[in-house]
């Protein structure tokens, strides 16, 4: 006999108690669901949590909503599974999270005074060296991309008060380390470069960027993503354009290219 869905719920604890309903049917019934394990699962969460991203940035709402439940499915998948080996369920998720937050946020559930919310950051940082973290830096995902990890690290580390003061400071950083990157380039023989130098540079540079545009709050990974969006639509309009003159790009040149380079800047 087919098992029967539970009914459309109007509220969410109603909705949360359907989608756990449907896990546990999944994970006795379907065969796929039922090999999961959370290391199986792991790849796709990271991919379904870059679907997000990608909705966050269209700002399409109804894929944002998609992306969301998919997730949400995710979470109830690993308590499911979890569960199964007596280490944890949902219920205790939850309550672990709601314990988290209560006793990172004394300022709204004990008599903490903040004034802003560069107070509740070092607050937050404070309390988690208190629980035990070695560092400030520990929560640090080693795993995260490095543009992402860097503006973590910078972030992590401004909690605690090690910060530059002003933005002036930070920019004049960034052209330090921009001499810096040029002179491991100035030399007239390129096999004299020393390029483990110069990619460490490279990397000073970018961090100091990063570092900056913290400062005038600009995410640098939204802001690099949107400028590679923008550059995939210019050069498809110009893969376009080319074919439609009957011309190939690898037959062009960047003269003619940047005729409708240029178009579709204007677009």
């Amino acid at each position: 006999m087919p098992l029967t869905p539970p009914i459309h719920a109007t509220n969410p604890a109603t909705a949360f108690e359907r989608l756990l309903t449907i896990m546990d049917d999944l994970r006795i019934n379907c065969p796929w669901d039922k090999k999961q394990t959370l290391e199986s699962l792991r790849h796709l969460t990271i991919e379904e949590v870059y679907e997000l991203s990608d909705s966050i940035l269209s700002a399409d709402m109804p894929e944002i909503k998609k992306e969301l439940g998919d997730i949400m499915l995710h979470l109830v998948f690993y308590s499911r599974i979890a569960s199964e080996g007596n280490h944890f369920n949902i219920t205790d998720v939850l309550n672990s999270i709601c314990e988290k937050l209560i006793n990172r946020h004394p300022h709204i559930y004990d008599d903490v005074e903040v004034n802003d919310e560069n107070d509740v950051k070092r607050n937050w940082e404070q309390i988690k060296l208190k629980e035990g973290n070695k560092s400030v830096l520990g929560g640090v995902p080693a795993s995260l991309p490095a543009l992402v990890k860097a503006s973590r690290i910078q972030e992590k580390a401004r909690g605690v008060g090690f910060d530059w003061e002003e933005k002036s400071q930070v920019w004049a950083k960034v052209e330090e380390e921009l001499q810096e990157f040029k002179n491991e380039f100035n030399a007239e023989d390129e096999s004299t470069i020393d390029h483990e130098k110069a990619e460490s540079e490279f990397g000073d540079l970018l961090f100091s960027l990063i570092n900056y545009a913290r400062f005038i709050n600009i995410n640098p990974e939204d802001a690099l993503e949107k400028t590679n969006r923008k550059f995939i639509k210019r050069f498809q309009y110009l893969e376009s354009k080319a074919a439609e003159s009957g011309k190939q790009l690898h037959n062009m040149s960047l003269a003619e290219m940047d005729v409708f380079w240029e178009e579709a800047k204007r677009i």
